[in-house]
């Protein structure tokens, strides 16, 4: 699953919708890789390429997603890569846009409508692809994508793309739940009986997906809430949690849009070269600093304590002996710290020793827990009537039950690295060797983070456990909510950022294609939006 061209978005497009009869390995549109005519794609292979592709090897566990969340923090940059926040020019959407139009393109030749399952998926996915590119780099080429015609597309407004999106997404739950209101039968039905969805969801559980990516979308435009009226961004908030006949929601964690790996796509510590060299990257302070404050018994399960600590006399289960890494400091400070036994580290028997991740709790990209967090937040905001504290909870006890605990639960705790430094390993262990144990006490925790009330300090509790929730899961929402809110505070200032003015930045430069094929447009789009630069400092109507 590697990041997609950056083959300029209407020539990109163009390439696999002029036409369908020439071959060329790996493209379902151009080789559909069936008897008889050319002009025919199975509609489960379109399917699959899009399932399959959705989600990118950076937005996968333990990578680039999991350094610019803070939640990792490389010290070795040759194994593990840098700390920068130099997101540079951003990859692009447009082969999920591509197979999205393609979809329904021969749903509706095929099937004679468009009014099957097919052409709502294709909704879905043409509404995910513009936003996916749109909350990265602002205004984009979207409502003329796809025309053959024109090879120059207009860049349609940051408001547009979502407004487009929205409706979009209206139109695909609608769709399937008129399927499932005609045949009741199909709300447990896998939606596609030939593999075509990898990830193996019903009917149904295509609706509760979509729905909860509208209410993150939603929640994602709270800075317009008030002042783009057109868009009705609380109102469509209260009519999706208003009518659950119409807008299933997710009910648990067996709803979630989960991504499995396996023998061919493996954990990403393995497909990425990193499962030697658990020692060079540790847990974050950003991330353990919340834990620790609170008592997160998830933190016994994600991470070890620091070597140093331990050695000094601590306990497993003192969660003063947890230290995050600092990701301000510059890669030869972390490494001489992390090599001294000073932080803390990734849980080795987790996350290292399997190539299908059979250890690692699943990596959830649209789930539950987040749904609640995002019904909680808007219930906050105002947009909805209903209990926030009661959503809260779900959402958090969704993601400790992701991870399995329960209270009393003794949790084995592992050595993390190999090391024969006495100071930070006076027993000799060897990694992988049981360090100790620490016991679950979920009472004392919930108390902690007890709920605040419908307020600023209330607010500031839900992004946070919602940034808990997200270690290692949901791609790049952790640095979308911190980028929107500023809740957790992201550590930055410092020389490890390694921007010029040593903060995070606020959004990707365009796909450097767009400015070479594209260009009077690019150049208009970044004239009204950023004063004619590509500035990666400024915010886009989005997050203003």
């Amino acid at each position: 699953m590697k990041i997609k061209s950056l083959i300029p978005f209407a020539l990109l497009l163009t390439m696999g919708m002029v036409s369908i009869t020439s071959c060329q390995k790996g493209d379902l549109i151009n080789n559909p890789n069936v008897a008889g005519s050319s002009s025919i794609v199975p509609l489960s292979l379109l399917l699959n390429h899009l399932t399959a592709t959705l989600i990118r090897s950076d937005e996968q566990p333990f990578g680039y997603t999991s350094v610019a969340d803070q939640y990792i923090v490389a010290n070795y940059s040759y194994y593990r890569g840098t700390n920068t926040y130099n997101l540079g020019n951003s990859a692009d959407s447009y082969d999920i846009l591509k197979y999205a139009l393609k979809l329904e393109q021969q749903a509706t030749a095929q099937l004679g409508n468009q009014t099957n399952k097919y052409y709502a998926l294709g909704e879905f996915f043409k509404a995910y692809s513009g936003v996916w590119l749109s909350q990265r780099v602002g205004d984009i080429p979207f409502s003329q994508a796809g025309d053959p015609s024109n090879l120059t597309p207009k860049y349609d407004t940051q408001h547009d793309v979502y407004k487009a999106a929205l409706a979009q997404l209206e139109t695909a739950n609608t769709l399937i739940g008129a399927l499932v209101t005609a045949n009741p039968s199909l709300a447990n039905t896998a939606i596609d009986a030939n593999s075509g969805d990898i990830f193996g969801l019903t009917y149904q559980q295509w609706q509760k997906v979509i729905n909860a990516y509208r209410l993150r979308i939603l929640i994602s435009l709270s800075k317009r809430a008030t002042d783009n009226t057109d868009l009705q961004i609380p109102q469509q908030f209260a009519a999706i949690l208003g009518n659950s006949t119409k807008y299933p929601l997710m009910t648990g964690n067996g709803d979630n849009l989960v991504y499995r790996f396996n023998a061919v796509n493996r954990y990403s510590t393995f497909s990425l070269g990193l499962n030697p060299y658990n020692n060079f990257a540790n847990p974050g302070s950003t991330y353990i600093n919340i834990e620790t404050s609170t008592s997160d018994p998830r933190l016994f399960v994600t991470s070890t304590p620091a070597p140093l600590q331990i050695s000094g006399g601590k306990a497993i289960g003192d969660f003063s002996a947890y230290v995050g890494s600092d990701i301000n400091q510059a890669q030869p400070a972390l490494l001489t710290n992390s090599n001294n036994g000073v932080y803390s580290f990734s849980n080795y028997t987790r996350y290292y020793v399997s190539a299908t991740g059979a250890n690692a709790e699943p990596f959830v990209f649209i789930g539950y827990s987040e749904m609640c967090f995002n019904i909680a937040e808007g219930i906050n905001r105002g947009w909805a009537t209903g209990s926030t504290s009661t959503w809260y909870n779900n959402g958090i006890n969704a993601s400790l039950a992701l991870y399995g605990l329960t209270n009393g639960q003794s949790l084995t705790v592992t050595f993390p690295i190999s090391s024969t430094e006495p100071s930070i390993n006076p027993k000799n262990l060897k990694q992988g060797d049981t360090w100790g144990t620490a016991t679950v006490d979920l009472p004392s925790f919930m108390a902690k983070v007890a709920y605040a009330g419908d307020n600023a300090a209330g607010l500031a509790q839900i992004l946070t456990q919602k940034y808990i929730s997200m270690f290692n899961n949901s791609g790049w929402e952790a640095f979308y909510n911190f980028r929107r809110t500023g809740i957790p505070a992201f550590t930055q200032g410092g020389s490890g950022i390694g921007t010029p003015n040593n903060l995070i930045p606020r959004r990707w430069l365009y796909p450097a294609s767009e400015g070479a094929y594209n260009a009077a447009n690019n150049k208009a789009a970044l004239s009204s939006q950023f004063g004619g630069t590509d500035d990666p400092t400024k915010d886009t109507w989005l997050t203003k």
